[in-house]
């Protein structure tokens, strides 16, 4: 079972302690960046264009429950 992706009606929520506000979130992403060396060498990325992103484990960080996250409806959101 994957971990549930949040939309802009939805956010994440601890089924154990009921948290909606902190999370320690694994993910994989594959990106392409646009990267400006000054002349000194040091880097800053201007551009950043997400190929694909992973969710890979979500943890509590009320309760350390990890993968117990389930959607629930934002408030205000139209149903």
């Amino acid at each position: 079972m994957g971990v549930p992706q949040t939309t802009a009606e939805t956010r994440w929520r601890c089924t154990l302690c009921g948290n909606l506000t902190r999370f320690d979130v694994t993910r994989t992403t594959k990106a392409v960046e646009y990267v400006h060396l000054d002349l000194a060498g040091e880097s800053k990325v201007e551009e950043r264009d997400v190929v694909s992103e992973t969710i890979e484990s979500v943890r509590c960080r009320w309760c350390n429950a990890v993968d117990q996250i389930e959607l629930v409806d934002r408030p205000g959101a139209s149903a």
